[in-house]
């Protein structure tokens, strides 16, 4: 009996363990994702000195991330107001020309980054200098 308890006990750690890993290995597929639809639209800035006003124009608009979600954009070009750019804990943009972002695994999301939905977020921020979890930003 008692060697039945330790092999669950140690199961669930295994289990727990499992899940884990699964989940920063979607998270690292999501940044590798992200760098490469970035540098996509950093190539069409250079050639047209704006952004693409959608992941279309570049190709990339059919690429899922790993929980099976579109790839979300937001050209800041004609945008008016800063409602639905992403924001950080004080509710300053986090980028200046778009945004670009996995919505995780919840598959939901909201522009500030302190709200709950948006924490397992995988984001690029700062122009590009930071792309992962908005929960780590």
């Amino acid at each position: 009996m008692v060697a039945i308890g330790v092999l669950a006990i140690l199961a669930t750690i295994a289990t727990a363990a499992y899940q884990s890993y699964i989940q920063k290995a979607k998270v690292a597929a999501a940044t590798a994702d992200i760098m490469t639809i970035a540098g996509a639209i950093n190539r069409y800035i250079t050639l047209y000195n704006t952004p693409p006003p959608d992941l279309t124009t570049i190709g990339m608009d059919t690429m899922l991330d790993p929980w099976g979600q579109p790839y979300a954009y937001l050209s800041f070009t004609g945008l008016k107001g800063k409602g639905k750019m992403r924001k950080d804990k004080n509710l300053v943009p986090i980028n200046t020309q778009y945004d670009l972002y996995s919505v995780g695994a919840d598959g939901q999301s909201r522009p500030p980054l302190t709200a709950q939905v948006s924490h397992d977020d995988v984001i690029l921020a700062n122009d590009g200098d930071y792309i992962g979890l908005a929960s780590d930003y």
